[in-house]
């Protein structure tokens, strides 16, 4: 699959100047390793809790309006200041969370996650009137549209949008968004899905999709995919009208179908929202519309956001940020301040990150444990500027935000963080090799090269002779991506591009999947695990495929294909003139669905 390389393009630079530009599939960016701030300081613990529940709603659930924010009133302006300008605006070429957490705002989905006080998400219908409904275990889905559906000039919400909307996603200049439903909607999933259709530009149409009546839209798909309805809740699968779509140029003003549109964006510097009157909240589960207005600017760093909702003046008390986290340099001070911690937000942010281990290299399954049992976990999170900076310590595969999570810790790292050398010493005892030598290869960058120090000093207490490699960051995934490059242990990160295990696994530890510049960089390539995979896949209930996702993590774990490193973290601040700011676990920022003027 060609999404693992997108979704976290942003993930490294962002991490680079202390900020988390953190969504979906992908792995950690084209410079690997974060090279966050170091920082010694002390800092008071990060209350980060888990997803209470993932679950699929019903059709009462996907009915509007959003339920009513305490306290909310409408009018007046919110003010949004961020590190960058949107990258991509039209539907299908929206991968990054960023983007996808503005789109919000203007583009609607078949699908969509609302999000409840307690923590639980649901999956709803959003255009649809409920999440989607099969009989054949995933290969034909058929979703009914809502009735009073309309676009931002008033004309109807069509099944035939909806058509259109996928069969755009074809066209060649569409090269940045997700491609599962394009692979699963061609007859050969495996042959090039561009080779088999062009896109609806030559008024050739996609004969998998079906629109028997206006309100009915029926795929059917070249195989079983049970949690489609999950898929189509990706803003990359946001509804496009025809009549309006102005291909390339639509990237920049794209059409409405929520409660806001695009009155002015200029590039670079800022983009003006305003209501959308022709959008009815009778029909939206998940979004409000209570500011008149959004005004957005770009281009301030996060030392910069932070500083102005320090100080809280003018229309700063009215504003928030999607992604800038609090610079490391000012959470101590934030922390210490209960003013300031009173319009703070944090949680588990969709990403992990972790070590890879390479299994076709370090074949014995012993030595690959004692790296874990061995690894300063804790230090190397001292050493980028502690929790709310780094993340909390991970000890599974899956993150907490993904639907089946189960929480275990088979090598006692949460005991021993900082690394239990005499436990790794015999491990290596029963490998028969005391003395293994590993190739270490890490992102040459000054914070790196300080957690490069504390690695080697552990696995050297352990018994193993460590050999540094020290890439480019610049061209840290063209290094490790090819299977036969000469590393041991090197570093990456992932987010599930939907909540559920498929996106969180398959596509690293699958071992059909290995070949040059893929994500399953560890090269695990188990003929049960696979098999687990296919399994799991074909599983139509989510809570129960969720556990069978659960299994799999431990069964990687057991294997010893990665070393866990932290579940990536937020921590952001907003104007004291705001309410109704809340964090999206499934983005890993500020959500503005529910945001009021006081």
């Amino acid at each position: 699959m060609r999404s693992h390389s997108r979704r976290i393009a942003s993930m490294t630079a962002v991490l680079a100047a202390g900020a988390l530009a953190l969504a979906g599939c992908a792995k950690g960016g084209g410079g690997g390793a974060p090279q966050g701030a170091a920082g010694t300081a002390s800092q008071k613990p990060l209350e980060n809790k888990a997803v209470s529940a993932i679950s699929v709603g019903t059709a009462a659930d996907s009915t509007g309006p959003a339920p009513e924010v305490s306290g909310a009133k409408s009018g007046g302006t919110v003010y949004m200041i961020d590190r960058d300008d949107f990258s991509h605006l039209d539907p299908g070429r929206v991968y990054v969370n960023y983007n996808s957490s503005v789109s919000h705002l203007f583009t609607r989905q078949l699908t969509a996650y609302k999000h409840d006080d307690a923590g639980d998400i649901k999956l709803v219908g959003d255009l649809a009137t409920d999440t989607g409904t099969t009989t054949d275990n995933g290969k034909t889905w058929q979703f009914t549209l809502k009735d009073g559906l309309k676009w931002q000039d008033g004309t109807p919400i069509t099944s035939a949008d909806i058509k259109y909307s996928f069969e755009r996603l074809f066209a060649d200049f569409i090269t940045e968004g997700p491609d599962y439903a394009e692979t699963w909607l061609v007859p050969d999933p495996k042959k090039p899905f561009r080779d088999q259709y062009k896109g609806p530009y030559d008024g050739k149409e996609l004969d998998t999709i079906e629109t028997p009546d206006d309100k009915t839209v029926i795929f059917k798909l070249n195989g079983e995919h049970p949690d489609f309805n999950f898929t189509v809740a990706m803003t990359g699968y946001g509804a496009v009208p025809k009549a309006q779509d102005t291909k390339q140029k639509y990237d920049k003003q794209p059409f409405s179908s929520g409660p806001y549109k695009i009155v002015s964006h200029i590039t670079d510097k800022s983009m003006d929202l305003e209501r959308n009157e022709n959008w009815d909240p009778k029909t939206d589960p998940i979004r409000h519309a209570y500011p008149d207005k959004f005004h957005m600017e770009f281009g301030l760093q996060s030392q910069q956001t932070t500083e102005r909702f320090m100080a809280d003046t003018g229309n700063d008390k009215q504003a928030f940020t999607f992604h800038n986290p609090v610079a490391p340099e000012r959470i101590q001070e934030v922390l210490n301040d209960p003013e300031l911690m009173k319009r703070s937000l944090q949680g588990l942010t969709p990403f992990t990150t972790f070590y890879n281990i390479n299994t076709t290299r370090v074949t014995d399954v012993n030595v690959r444990k004692a790296i874990i049992t061995a690894w300063p976990s804790k230090q190397i999170q001292q050493l980028q500027g502690g929790e709310i900076s780094a993340g909390k310590i991970a000890t599974t595969v899956m993150s907490p935000t993904v639907l089946g999570y189960e929480a275990f810790d088979l090598y006692n790292k949460l005991a021993k963080p900082e690394g239990d050398p005499e436990a790794a010493k015999a491990l290596l005892a029963k490998s028969g090799d005391p003395n293994p030598t590993v190739v270490y290869a890490y992102n040459q960058t000054p914070v790196q090269e300080k957690v490069t120090v504390a690695i080697k000093e552990a696995l050297t207490k352990a018994g193993f002779k460590v050999v540094a490699k020290p890439l480019n960051p610049t061209t840290y995934y063209d290094a490790i991506g090819p299977v036969d490059n000469k590393f041991d242990i090197y570093w990456g990160g992932w987010a599930a591009d939907w909540p559920t295990g498929s996106t969180s696994i398959q596509p690293q530890y699958d071992g059909r999947l290995i070949s040059d510049n893929q994500p399953n960089y560890t090269h695990l390539n188990l003929p049960e695990i696979n098999d687990a995979i296919d399994k799991a896949n074909a599983i139509s209930d989510p809570a129960e495929a969720g556990k069978a996702w659960a299994a799999i993590d431990r069964q990687i774990m057991d294997k010893a294909a990665i070393v866990p490193e932290f579940y990536q973290t937020y921590f952001g601040l907003y104007g004291s003139g705001l309410g109704g700011v809340k964090f999206d676990p499934v983005e890993g920022e500020q959500s503005a669905l529910d945001i009021y003027v006081k």
